[in-house]
């Protein structure tokens, strides 16, 4: 029997990640996707997307990284509007716009936003 070596894990790992974000993007889990993966991974998710129709964007996360973000175009066009620099530098906000629009809890987008802006509330 033939081991995987550790390329193949992570590429296996990515494509089963991939694979599920993929599934509750069609299946109306979620309107949008944030998928990040090393950028030697980056054709094969584009790829993947192009195939099965589904309109995507994506940005660089750091020296080593990209975010793909996937799903319906009118969530895509707003991402290229307001997501221009790294998520780290997004305004409390645009944060909260794009915690609502990934579909995160949003008490706990509401809760984030008012502790990025200092002023959490009893």
């Amino acid at each position: 029997m033939q081991q995987m070596t550790e390329s193949q894990m992570a590429v296996s790992s990515v494509d089963k990640v991939l694979a599920n974000h993929i599934y509750e993007y069609k299946k109306g889990v979620r309107r949008m996707i944030l998928f990040t993966c090393n950028r030697r991974f980056e054709q094969q998710a584009c790829h993947r997307l192009c195939r099965q129709s589904i309109d995507y964007v994506v940005q660089p996360a750091g020296k080593e990284n990209v975010n793909v973000y996937f799903g319906r175009r009118e969530c895509l066009d707003a991402i290229r509007l307001f997501v221009t620099r790294p998520l780290n530098e997004l305004t409390p906000e645009e944060d909260f716009i794009l915690g609502a629009m990934l579909g995160y809890d949003i008490c706990a987008q509401c809760e984030r936003y008012c502790e990025r802006k200092g002023k959490v509330l009893d």
